[in-house]
């Protein structure tokens, strides 16, 4: 036989951890491989079983809740926006690690968003497979978290719906009552992802870990204020925005603080309920959106909120157009100083 063909191979530079770069990029390589599957292949079911195939790889335990037994487990908001379609919404909830800190993170999983009662038009409706975008990213991280062996107690929720139309769907003017026990008037069926992780929240404060992180594809608002490329975030804490601005820096993943603003609090309170889901004007609304989940994560002063995007609209270096993780990287490198480790 003749001379064998070199085969070319990859070779880590001196100082570079090759290992981890192969972590997080299969991470990032699952989020996107969840936002990019259609929503015709990526229910609730198959968000379930890509987070059960996680939870065997690193020996996590997974508990489901599905459908009318998200009524009896008191979770009616998650219930409420996923009742009107034919594939049953359920809360994922993974358990990861037994020793150090308590990391809880919740990622909006609507498998596919219409809108509801509250139609979206045909140019709003188009990418909203990726609204389980907050899901996918919360995966990948928690891959990351495990594949790394990060020591922490990791919790990972996924409210797992799809938001349709049907003669069950929930209804402007309804006043639904969360798992938190405030009450919740809709004006808006178009603004469920924050239902869905509010009764999320409530749980995951239950048990008042070191860190709640939630991730969301949740207002457009967002995205008209800082575009596709930077992943808006909300912080209790100074020093953990400091954290994450440090590591978003060092690892190139573009992170930007935006406010609790109390002020605007009133405008999260309508006249008959606790809170409202949509508040009139259109004003600050991913500002208001995060105030609107901070009301269910009283519990746990080191409350994060990123309003991400998940998208990435035309081809970048290291970004092809389509689904995207953002903040992942940042929160990774930001760990050690967010939980002390």
């Amino acid at each position: 036989s003749g001379p064998s063909t070199p085969i070319a191979s990859l070779v880590a530079p001196s100082g570079v951890d090759a290992k981890r770069i192969a972590i997080i990029a299969n991470g990032e390589a699952l989020t996107r491989e969840l936002i990019n599957t259609p929503a015709s292949d990526m229910g609730p079911d198959e968000l379930e079983e890509a987070a059960r195939a996680l939870g065997n790889e690193h020996d996590a335990a997974i508990n489901v809740i599905t459908g009318d037994d998200l009524i009896m487990s008191n979770f009616p908001m998650i219930h409420a926006v996923g009742r009107a379609s034919t594939r049953a919404p359920r809360l994922i909830d993974m358990r990861w690690g037994d020793k150090g800190p308590r990391l809880t993170l919740v990622g909006k999983g609507v498998c596919f968003d219409t809108g509801g009662l509250n139609i979206k038009p045909g140019s709003s409706m188009g990418l909203m497979k990726k609204d389980m975008g907050g899901a996918a990213t919360v995966l990948g991280l928690a891959h990351m978290i495990m594949s790394l062996n990060v020591p922490l107690q990791l919790r990972v929720l996924v409210p797992a719906v799809e938001n349709s139309v049907s003669a069950d769907a929930f209804r402007p003017q309804d006043i639904l009552t969360s798992r938190k026990g405030l009450t919740v008037e809709i004006n808006n069926t178009d603004a469920e992802g924050r239902l869905v992780l509010a009764d999320a929240l409530a749980l995951a404060d239950e048990d008042t870990p070191n860190a709640i992180i939630s991730m969301a594809t949740l207002t457009g608002a967002a995205r008209v204020a800082v575009g596709p490329d930077l992943a808006p975030y909300y912080a209790q804490s100074d020093a953990s925005a400091a954290a994450l601005e440090t590591a978003a820096k060092q690892v190139q993943d573009p992170v930007w603080r935006m406010p609790f603003w109390d002020p605007y609090e009133e405008m999260i309170e309508p006249g008959i309920a606790d809170l409202d889901n949509a508040p009139k004007g259109g004003f600050a609304g991913s500002i208001t959106a995060a105030l609107f989940l901070r009301r269910f994560a009283t519990e746990t002063p080191n409350y994060i909120h990123f309003d991400i995007y998940g998208w990435q609209p035309s081809s970048a270096p290291a970004r092809p157009k389509g689904g995207v993780g953002q903040a992942s990287r940042a929160l990774l490198a930001a760990l050690p100083k967010l939980l002390d480790l």
